[in-house]
């Protein structure tokens, strides 16, 4: 059952057609991550979705319920963490919790309890009577999440939400993403570190243009540049001499010397590798040998020509 299906979703601002006719959709308890060049129509589509912007066009439903007709009931689905850190300064932790929890309509012992449950969930229960403003930059981010949580949505949308953090602070959101998603949340994941999607996502889609131009699982998104893998070799010495001979093995596809290694890329490494390491040893002895695996950001690039910065 899908818990979020997004159809032709369509937002223009004048002449620019920000978004333009973007479809998706995420099963419950999937987390599903959005991927965009800045400027691809990504944050716009987050907005929409969120009903924070009119759309031109399209439907957005989740949980059943169709976005323009009842707004109020998506609403409640739904929790947001904002790249923007959303908390009052100058209040505690628990303070604001207790704010953003009544804006939800969470009152009595149910906002005492979703305040604790939150707060042991991003860890920070024994930091909660602290003024935000003593927090630090991952504190605060956490902070963030768990106000998102209070009101035990069904759908966590995550915009960016690790940008300027420490590593220590990065990996320990990861695991309660990861955490909230093993428990059954529906997640939608937006970031600028395509390792993080890899880590968290099941799908992903990439939108460019203001259109989804690929989408699917991690092999799946793969398979677009062939599955191409890339074999590293470190030899001795006599590293030039075995060149031609490698280039002839059959399924290498290309050989390349950089930085004193040898780079070779196909698309069948096992079956490739003892090849390479008979003809290697004829002529020198192999100090290292790595195997890389096509990634997210070599689907990425291949598909939109820039990185997700630019």
């Amino acid at each position: 059952m899908s818990m979020i299906v997004v159809k032709d979703l369509a937002k223009s601002f004048g002449t620019n057609h920000a978004v333009a006719g973007v479809s998706f959709q995420v099963a419950e308890g999937e987390a599903y991550g959005l991927l965009g060049p800045n400027g691809a129509g990504k944050s716009t589509t987050i907005n929409l979705v969120l009903g924070l912007l009119g759309m031109d066009g399209g439907t957005v439903t989740v949980g059943g319920q169709d976005l323009s007709r009842n707004s109020a009931a998506v609403k409640r689905m739904v929790g947001f963490v904002p790249q923007e850190i959303a908390l009052y300064p100058s209040l505690s932790a628990r303070e604001n919790l207790v704010f953003w929890g009544r804006m939800y309509g969470l009152g009595g012992e149910r906002l005492h309890q979703s305040i604790a449950r939150a707060l042991e969930t991003v860890g920070l229960a024994d930091r909660a009577k602290e003024r935000i403003e003593t927090y630090s930059g991952g504190m605060k981010r956490r902070i963030n999440i768990a106000a998102a949580l209070l009101h035990e949505p069904k759908l966590l949308i995550m915009d960016e939400p690790t940008v300027g953090i420490d590593p220590q602070s990065r990996n320990h959101i990861l695991e309660t993403v990861k955490g909230l998603n093993a428990r059954g949340m529906t997640i939608i994941y937006t970031s600028h570190y395509m390792e993080e999607v890899e880590f968290l996502c099941t799908r992903v889609g990439i939108i460019d243009h203001g259109k989804i131009i690929a989408e699917g699982t991690l092999d799946e998104l793969r398979r677009i540049i062939g599955h191409r893998s890339r074999i590293r070799l470190r030899l001795s010495s006599n590293g030039h001499r075995v060149l031609e001979r490698l280039r002839a093995i059959k399924e290498v596809e290309k050989v390349e010397e950089a930085a004193g290694e040898i780079v070779i890329t196909t698309a069948n490494p096992a079956g490739v590798l003892p090849a390479v390491t008979a003809e290697c040893t004829e002529n020198a002895r192999i100090q290292s040998v790595a195997l890389e695996e096509p990634n997210l950001e070599a689907v990425f690039l291949h598909l939109t020509g820039r990185a997700l910065r630019d």
